[in-house]
């Protein structure tokens, strides 16, 4: 019986349909920063080159419109009445803006969020400083001021930087308990690093004299780190690099799961993206649960962890959401003619491509594969039809294959 759920749909919905009371040991969650940026998932070639197929995933565009004002209105009424009265002073200060509606969505899942945590467990909440100043406050609203443990830094050094200011370098990751007692692995080699002096360079093993003649030495297992953290962010040419935007290095997820949980607990990631979480729980030996919006992301996701564990892992966990059969696919195509398409390419391990004019017209998806028969890498395109498929349909997808050379 599988231990393990990956769930297809909003998170609030999939919480509350289907995640119980104190069932949860740690959260992590990884939400939309409001960047107010497009992101793409760049996909690799088997050469470890950045292809040219790339579809948008997500918009971190958030507007304040009648769906974030109905939110925020159902928040207000019948959330806590920290969290109620938090909301309200945002409004005070803020204004019927767009990071008001970013607030109205994350609110009522925090609170779901503390609802499935057990007494014992803990949330890290990742985020950036372009949010992160109200999320604090939002964060104490609903787990309550003195359940605050760390903010944490992540610092890391990739990426472009301006001339016109300091590098922004760092994220910022809020950890906090449901209740006075929390679980933490002082002991995890991932929790522990060596000692070094004020000048970088590592004290010798003789350890330090006091004045008063006492000598101490280093505990030879290192240190707990400090609340900053300095861990590189995923370089374009990674090995574990999948293409998806915003995707965490798994050294990270390393130490949260290693410091905040045991083996056999229960992790939850509500915004799991690509699955780094959840390929970290399951290589710590923990079970998990994971939920995303897109049919693209659970299509990664499950072959992310076929890749790592081989095909024994399809029967440790069960995706809930997806469609099971014609009619439950049917529904889908007919809802979102987008999530159908990714979900069907997603069967057979194709890459999603971008509609747009130009060179990808009329394609869908991308599979590639190497001919042994000559060494060479060659594709397939594909086409992804909900409905009727006529002969001039073919005659157009025989078009496609003679202009891109594919098999």
């Amino acid at each position: 019986m599988a231990q393990n759920f990956l769930y297809y749909g909003d998170n609030l919905d999939i919480l509350r349909r289907y995640i119980r009371d104190e069932t949860v040991d740690l959260i992590y969650l990884d939400p939309p920063f409001k960047s107010n940026q497009n992101y793409n998932v760049l996909f690799q070639e088997q050469n470890g080159l950045q292809s040219k197929a790339q579809v948008k995933v997500f918009e971190d565009t958030w507007r304040w419109d009648q769906e974030s004002a109905e939110a925020y209105q159902g928040i207000v009424e019948k959330g806590p009445e920290k969290v109620s009265r938090t909301m309200q002073a945002f409004r005070t200060f803020l204004g019927d803006n767009d990071m008001l509606a970013y607030l109205s969505m994350m609110a009522p899942r925090l609170v779901e969020l503390r609802r499935v945590l057990k007494p014992a467990g803990s949330i890290y909440l990742h985020c950036d400083p372009t949010a992160s100043h109200y999320l604090k406050l939002l964060m104490d609203a609903v787990f309550e001021a003195n359940r605050f443990l760390n903010e944490i830094v992540w610092c890391y050094r990739q990426g472009g930087r301006s001339n016109r200011l300091f590098g922004r370098k760092h994220d910022i990751i809020f950890w906090y308990s449901k209740t006075d007692e929390w679980v933490f692995n002082a002991e995890s080699p991932s929790v522990r690093v060596q000692y070094h002096g004020t000048g970088g360079f590592q004290t010798s093993g003789k350890g330090v004299t006091h004045k008063t003649g006492k000598t101490y030495k280093p505990d030879p297992r290192g240190k707990i780190v400090e609340d900053w953290w300095d861990i590189p962010a995923l370089p374009p040419m990674s090995k574990e690099r999948l293409g998806y935007p915003t995707q965490k290095p798994e050294a990270l997820l390393d130490r949260i799961i290693e410091a905040s949980s045991n083996e056999g607990d229960i992790i939850l990631d509500p915004f799991c993206g690509c699955g780094t979480a959840i390929a970290v729980a399951q290589r710590l030996n923990r079970r998990w649960i994971g939920i995303d919006i897109t049919h693209l992301a659970i299509g990664l996701i499950k072959h992310r962890l076929q890749d790592a564990f081989g095909s024994e892992i399809n029967s440790a966990y069960q995706v809930i959401g997806e469609p099971t059969d014609l009619a439950s696919a049917k529904i889908l195509a007919d809802e979102d003619p987008y999530q159908f398409q990714w979900w069907t390419l997603g069967l057979v391990g194709a890459r999603p491509v971008e509609q747009k004019k130009g060179a990808d017209k009329g394609i869908d998806g991308r599979l590639y594969f190497h001919d042994e028969a000559d060494k060479k890498t060659k594709q397939i395109v594909l086409q992804v039809k909900g409905g009727h498929v006529s002969s001039a349909h073919i005659r157009d997808l025989r078009g496609v294959l003679d202009r891109e050379k594919a098999e």
